[in-house]
């Protein structure tokens, strides 16, 4: 099963947002993750985790996401993508293609084709 068989459209903003603002998006939108974009390139992500380590900071997003973002290619298998997400000890993959986001996959996106992924897994081996 390849990665743009479950991925999702991906939660973008272009402003620099206060903590706050990020945090009623992400409520509002149940999400666990804002990225950050420029001209359609990545420049960070902020985390639900990284609210709640900054919890109630006057910092903007630009001040705390993470900026060296890990990411993958739509036509890599969902294994790749699980594999790689250990090895970060990361929960969220963006997806690029021809260098722009096209979608993300979470680590719950990939548990919920836990089925899908150990079929490929047999079948590989």
């Amino acid at each position: 099963m390849k990665v743009k068989e479950i991925m999702k459209q991906p939660f973008v903003t272009e402003k620099d947002l206060s903590l706050q603002e990020v945090a009623k998006i992400m409520s509002t939108k149940d999400i666990g993750s804002l990225i950050f974009t420029k001209n359609d390139e990545i420049k960070g992500i902020v985390t639900d985790s990284d609210l709640i380590k900054h919890f109630g900071s006057k910092a903007k997003m630009s001040q705390i996401m993470a900026k060296n973002v890990i990411t993958i290619a739509p036509d890599e298998n969902l294994d790749g993508a699980l594999k790689l997400m250990k090895k970060k000890e990361i929960k969220r993959l963006p997806i690029i293609q021809d260098g722009k986001l096209v979608g993300i996959i979470t680590m719950t996106d990939i548990m919920a084709n836990a089925e899908e992924l150990e079929e490929d897994f047999l079948l590989d081996n």
